[in-house]
């Protein structure tokens, strides 16, 4: 007998993929994605499921997401559970509807938020330059921020912790500063929320991450408190629209280092700093050997203390979780994967360059 299937199914399979071609060419355009999407259709997407979600005392995105992992769990039991009693029809209806489960999966994550990752960089709407350091300009940039950290870490407030209440008023408050500077920095409807499982973050390494589902802004709590403050403001850029992770880290760095906050800006400055010390060890460790004894006894405890906290978490997993999300990352038009993170060291460079010319 010949294997039949249904026309509504094959009319459905053509609409579904007919929607995810077109969304994958609209990404191929990133003036249009931003005209279109980003300033357009992305703010009032975000911010009603900001709105919904803020309703919620807990990460409903976290829920979400674990109703969505038990109905997969369930339909790939079933499939094998009554495999052999599949006529040769629903042998090829099952993978068709498998395949049209996952262009939807596609599509959902792309209107929600993943066409962010096609918009072009913020630094043009920033006005923030590409130019590349040398080596001697990167030892400059790395002991201004050493400085800066040494200044400001005896006056940080004694006992510092945040919770979540404290953390979300406070994040929004600067971000509101810096919109009367530059509307881009507009934030309403805050939905930020602590994960649910901070044990589990925490074994694969996870300090927050925006879940497109729910549009809410979830942060590992469990972190150090001085890590916090960035880790809030970097989350909150997602939700702005900041798919890509080194423009998040930029605009973490812009509200922290304006803030009247010393607690927002040592967090922020001190971000910086590990990722301008991790490309000075890579391009110069005779460097990076001197530079590391300028820093403070306090600031080096600061680090330390960290990554005993993650020590105490790190295992395996979170060698995994790299590389997928390195993966993730080079299909979202980021093609340096998890080393795009190090792209905010040439932006620090170009924000600071004409006051550190100047002095040296």
């Amino acid at each position: 007998m010949q294997t039949i299937i249904p026309r509504s199914l094959l009319v459905k399979s053509t609409i579904i993929f007919g929607l995810a071609l077109l969304i994958y060419i609209l990404g191929l355009f990133p003036q249009l994605v931003l005209n279109i999407y980003s300033n357009g259709l992305y703010p009032i997407f975000s911010s009603v499921l900001r709105w919904i979600s803020s309703i919620f005392p807990f990460a409903l995105g976290d829920i979400l997401y674990g109703l969505l992992i038990v109905f997969a769990l369930i339909q790939v039991f079933l499939f094998f559970k009554r495999r052999k009693s599949l006529s040769k029809s629903h042998r090829l209806i099952i993978p068709l509807k498998l395949f049209n489960l996952f262009l939807i999966l596609y599509i959902s994550f792309k209107l929600l938020w993943g066409l962010n990752y096609a918009r072009p960089s913020i630094t043009q709407k920033l006005t923030i330059s590409d130019e590349k350091y040398n080596v001697k300009e990167l030892v400059i940039l790395g002991n201004y921020f050493i400085d800066k950290l040494n200044t400001l870490q005896p006056q940080l407030s004694p006992k510092l912790s945040y919770d979540i209440n404290e953390l979300r008023k406070k994040a929004v408050i600067e971000y509101q500063h810096m919109e009367i500077q530059n509307s881009f920095f507009h934030y309403n409807a805050p939905s930020i929320k602590p994960v649910l499982n901070d044990w589990m973050v925490s074994k694969i390494g996870i300090e927050g991450y925006y879940n497109p589902l729910s549009g809410e802004a979830n942060i590992n709590m469990k972190l150090p408190a001085w890590v916090l403050p960035f880790v809030a403001c970097h989350e909150i850029s997602h939700q702005m629209g900041v798919a890509r992770e080194d423009e998040a880290n930029l605009v973490a760095y812009l509200v922290g280092v304006n803030s009247n906050d010393v607690n927002f800006q040592y967090s922020v400055n001190y971000n910086m700093l590990r990722y301008i010390l991790f490309e000075i060890r890579m391009k110069s460790p005779e460097d990076y050997l001197k530079m590391r004894d300028k820093i403070s006894p306090e600031v080096l405890a600061n680090f330390k203390a960290e990554n005993e906290f993650w020590a105490k978490y790190n295992g395996q997993m979170s060698s995994y979780m790299g590389v997928a999300f390195d993966k993730f990352l080079k299909l979202n038009n980021q093609k340096r994967g998890i080393k795009s993170y190090q792209n905010i060291v040439i932006w620090l460079w170009n924000i600071h360059k004409k006051e550190l010319s100047a002095s040296n």
